[in-house]
């Protein structure tokens, strides 16, 4: 008997990407929210993580906007926030990243809007 490969769907594998350029610049208390089995989700994955400084939010979404660019060829079919850093915002359409300030994520507390989500806690290297 044959094991059936489990294959990753490509929102899986640009989520993937986009933690990868996170962890490059250090962002903090990443979080990936799977919105799969929500109805009427506006996509599938949103992750989540903040900076200490509008020089690191800044740092964190040039780094993940490189890393899918690298690896995946994509470009984000939206990004806006980079102006003051306080909170940019990537959409990939089924991947939408969200990168704050602390206290700005503090303030809007997107995962317990989305608490209905899968929640998966990404561990610091």
């Amino acid at each position: 008997m044959s094991k059936q490969k489990t294959l990753k769907s490509p929102a899986a594998i640009l989520a993937e990407t986009v933690i990868k350029g996170i962890q490059e610049k250090k962002g903090k208390e990443i979080v990936l929210l799977d919105l799969r089995k929500i109805e009427n989700a506006i996509c599938d994955y949103f992750i989540i993580c903040h900076g200490d400084s509008s020089t690191q939010v800044s740092a964190i979404a040039n780094s993940v906007d490189k890393e899918v660019k690298k690896d995946t060829g994509e470009d984000p079919w939206h990004s806006e926030g980079y102006e003051n850093s306080e909170w940019v915002l990537i959409d990939y359409v089924d991947v939408v990243v969200h990168v704050f300030q602390k206290q700005i994520r503090d303030f809007y507390k997107l995962e317990k809007l989305w608490g209905d989500a899968e929640i998966t806690v990404i561990p610091e290297e």
